[in-house]
C-alpha cells in the first residue's frame, strides 16, 4: 500500500472513531453564550446546534424549576425562527419567558395529555427542520428516548432543550442516569446582585455543567438571562483569581 493510500485509510478510521467518541461535536455549528468563561469550556465554543441538551433546577421546588425554564428560554430566544414549547402542565407563565428574551409571537405551544404524547411531539418538532428550537418539559427521559431525540435533532438540524420537571425525589435522582444529551445543566438560584440603593438586583444563578460530551464538567456563577436572552458572568467572580472561578470536574461520557 502506498503512503498516500495509507494516509487515506488512517484519515477514514479517524473520522469513524470521532463519530463514536463524541469529538465530532466540535465540528457542529454552535450557539455561543457570549460569556468566554463558559464558551471556552464547550466544544465548538457554545451549545451544539442540531443536538439535544438537558436542563433541570437545583431542586424539585417551583423556584428552582422556574430558573431552569428561564435559562432554557434565554437559550431558545437566541436562536432564529419559531420556538415550539411542549408541556403537559398548563402553568407556564409566558410574560416571564418574554423577560428572558423569548417574545410571545415566536412561541408555539403544544399541550400534551401525557409524557408519551409529549415526547412524540418533541421528536416530531425536532425532525421538522423549520424551527429555531424545540423545548419540552419532561419528568422522565430514558436513554432510549434521549437517543431518539438526539437523532431527531441531528436529522432536523434543530436545537432541542429538555427541561426536566421533577415531581419527586426519585425523578430528580434519575437526572444522573446515562443520557444521549450532548450537555446537561443544573440551574440553582443564588441571592440577587446587591444594589447601591434599595431594591432587587438582577437575579443570579449557579450553573452546573454536569455533562459535556467531549468536554469537562464545570460550574459558573452568572447573572440571569436579560431581555435579549443573554446571561453574564457574575461581577462577584470577575476579579477573583482563576482558581476561585469556575470549577472543573472530570469529563462526563
Amino acid at each position: 500500500m502506498s503512503s498516500a493510500a495509507a494516509r487515506t485509510v488512517v484519515a477514514g478510521l479517524r473520522d469513524r472513531i470521532r463519530q463514536f467518541d463524541g469529538r465530532a461535536v466540535r465540528d457542529r455549528a454552535a450557539l455561543p453564550f457570549g460569556v468566554p468563561e463558559i464558551d471556552e469550556r464547550l466544544p465548538g465554543g457554545g451549545l451544539a446546534l442540531a443536538s439535544l441538551h438537558e436542563v433541570c433546577g437545583g431542586g424539585n421546588d417551583a423556584v428552582q424549576g422556574a430558573a431552569a425554564m428561564l435559562f432554557a428560554a434565554g437559550i431558545a430566544a437566541r436562536t432564529r425562527g419559531q420556538v415550539l414549547w411542549c408541556l403537559t402542565r398548563p402553568d407556564l407563565f409566558a410574560p416571564a419567558l418574554a423577560q428572558a428574551g423569548l417574545a410571545p409571537g415566536r412561541v408555539l405551544y403544544v399541550e400534551a395529555g401525557d409524557e408519551k404524547s409529549l415526547l412524540l411531539c418533541f421528536e416530531e418538532g425536532l425532525r421538522h427542520g423549520g424551527l429555531g428550537a424545540v423545548v419540552a418539559e419532561v419528568a422522565r427521559l430514558s436513554m432510549t428516548a434521549s437517543r431518539r431525540l438526539q437523532l431527531a435533532a441531528e436529522a432536523g438540524g434543530t436545537l432541542g432543550l429538555a427541561v426536566r420537571r421533577f415531581r419527586n425525589r426519585a425523578e430528580a435522582d434519575a437526572f444522573t442516569l446515562p443520557s444521549a444529551a450532548v450537555t446537561r445543566w443544573r440551574v440553582s438560584v443564588r441571592p440577587s446582585v446587591p444594589l447601591p440603593v434599595p431594591g432587587v438586583g438582577r437575579a443570579r444563578w449557579l450553573l452546573e455543567l454536569t455533562r459535556c460530551r467531549a468536554g469537562e464538567a464545570a460550574e459558573f456563577e452568572v447573572e440571569a438571562s436579560d431581555a435579549e436572552g443573554r446571561i453574564a458572568f457574575s461581577p462577584r467572580l470577575a476579579d477573583r483569581p482563576a482558581a476561585a472561578g469556575a470549577w472543573r470536574g472530570s469529563a462526563s461520557a
